[in-house]
């Protein structure tokens, strides 16, 4: 759909045509050399001048959802896609997600080999989906509509829009624990929360551009105090990482099918918008190279994130002063007690709750385009408004969940999980059973065109079929599959399988 055609007067259709960047070199190429001329028409003109406004400014990127054709496209260097994901998943909540295995019961080893393999295998199911956006030109949302069909795809893009929202919370809680942590709690946690809700915000407000600029550039400061962090716990060579399983029989392998789960629904919840970022990158670029740097960018920080804390949980089982910590304040106090000195300890700490802003921003810009490709007037509604949108949202998830990590995090990333299995295999068996795997089958300009997409009869009912089969698998806090339950004395999360 063109500008012209979803409202905007003429003196800013021309404008948000004109729109040109250059992500490769992180020159900002604004819309236009002059200042927008405002126009008269209600409070969605009065928007769109600002928007065209603050592009003239500062190179806001003025324009949503719409198809990146071939001519338009200005990519940045492919080794870029892996550090997009790397710089979304190098921070805290991959350590407190890796302490889980610990609570559950599991030994260090049966930890390790369920976040290996979970964390590989939704990186995969990310990977393989994010294929599609340099192939069609196209965000994550509008590619579903070929297959679920325009009426379904607005529950796809609901859903998008609730996870991003949750994710960013989890990025928020995470970082103000350790901000408030490194203060001696001077700094209140919703005070930190705040502050890392704020500095989100402002990262994702410049858009595509921008993101690209900040996020190639962002995780490697994480990556050395990671390794740093290794270095500490390292020294600690006690009995603690060889303690066995608290759990046995059958019972253990309901926990380990839980914890691969929630591996697996971490990983996989980027597949909802990993296309999103791969727009700008030719139409011939390698589906390939794509894939496996997809993959790795999003596996392996996860992996290796996510094994520091299981480390730190292995080491609790004899430092109990290290258990205190962790259960009674969180994981900035624990991580406190294992670096030293302190002020050493509290300068990594503030450094490292940084860390989820990289999430938060990815969230919160693919967030904005889900809310846009709900329904055509808002698309209508500039994106940095559903941007803030989406910040009043994630502050009150943020506020609301920030004393209940470990159930907001573990019941979240199963439930995603199950999403995205569906998401996945229905648009898996539309392209290679329906359209023979092959991009010149899909009538791409279409994306926006209701009568010429399927209505979505076969994709809704598959997307239902789908969510019974992870009903009756899931393991929940707050609910058990019937199906599930079978599994060891807590049940054993299954629903993953039965989804697809």
């Amino acid at each position: 759909m063109s500008s012209l055609e979803l409202g905007l007067p003429e003196k800013q259709a021309t404008v948000a045509a004109d729109l040109s960047s250059d992500v490769s070199t992180g020159e900002v190429v604004h819309a236009t050399a002059t200042k927008p001329v405002r126009e008269s028409g209600g409070i969605l003109a009065t928007l769109r001048y600002y928007e065209q406004y603050l592009d003239w400014k500062m190179g806001v990127e003025p324009h949503g959802p719409e198809q990146i054709t071939p001519d338009q496209k200005k990519p940045a260097p492919i080794w870029v896609m892996a550090c997009i994901w790397s710089s979304g998943t190098f921070s805290l909540s991959s350590i407190t997600l890796g302490m889980y295995g610990w609570e559950y019961g599991l030994s260090l080893t049966q930890s390790v080999l369920a976040m290996l393999f979970g964390s590989l295998l939704g990186a995969f199911v990310a990977g393989w989906c994010s294929t599609f956006g340099s192939a069609t030109g196209l965000r994550q949302v509008s590619v579903a509509r070929y297959s679920f069909g325009w009426w379904p795809a607005k529950l796809i893009g609901l859903l998008n829009l609730i996870s991003q929202v949750g994710w960013a919370a989890v990025g928020c809680i995470t970082g103000g624990n350790a901000l408030s942590a490194a203060s001696d709690y001077n700094v209140s946690l919703i005070l930190g929360v705040v502050i890392i809700a704020v500095v989100s915000l402002a990262g994702s407000f410049g858009g595509y551009r921008s993101i690209l600029m900040f996020d190639r550039y962002w995780w490697m400061p994480f990556a050395v105090i990671f390794l740093i962090y290794y270095g500490y716990v390292g020294s600690y060579q006690d009995k603690g990482y060889r303690a066995p399983a608290t759990i046995s029989g059958i019972t253990k392998s309901g926990a380990i099918l839980d914890f691969f789960a929630i591996y697996y629904g971490n990983s996989a919840s980027w597949a909802t918008i990993a296309a999103d970022y791969y727009v700008h990158y030719p139409v011939n670029t390698s589906r390939v190279k794509i894939f496996t740097l997809t993959t790795l960018g999003i596996w392996l920080p996860i992996f290796v994130t996510s094994l520091l804390g299981a480390l730190l949980a292995a080491e609790m089982n004899v430092r109990p002063e290290w258990s205190d910590a962790y259960y009674n304040e969180g994981v900035g106090a624990l991580l406190l007690l294992v670096v030293h000195p302190l002020p050493w300890a509290k300068c990594l700490l503030v450094l490292i709750s940084l860390g989820g802003i990289g999430l938060n921003v990815l969230s919160i810009y693919s967030g904005a385009l889900a809310m846009q490709q709900l329904a055509k007037p808002l698309q209508a509604v500039p994106r940095f408004v559903w941007s803030l949108v989406l910040f009043a949202f994630m502050l009150a998830l943020s506020l609301g969940g920030r004393n209940h990590i470990y159930d907001f995090l573990s019941n979240m990333l199963s439930l995603l999980g199950y999403y995205d299995t569906c998401m996945f295999v229905i648009i898996f068996i539309e392209h290679y059973g329906f359209r023979g795997g092959n991009f010149a089958n899909y009538d791409l300009e279409a994306w926006n065109t209701p009568s010429k997409l399927p209505i979505g009869f076969a994709g809704g009912f598959a997307f239902l079929c789908g969510w019974v089969g992870a009903i009756l698998g899931m393991d929940e806090t707050f609910y058990i599959g019937v199906l599930a339950t079978k599994i060891g004395a807590y049940g054993g999360d299954i629903g993953n399988q039965l989804a697809a």
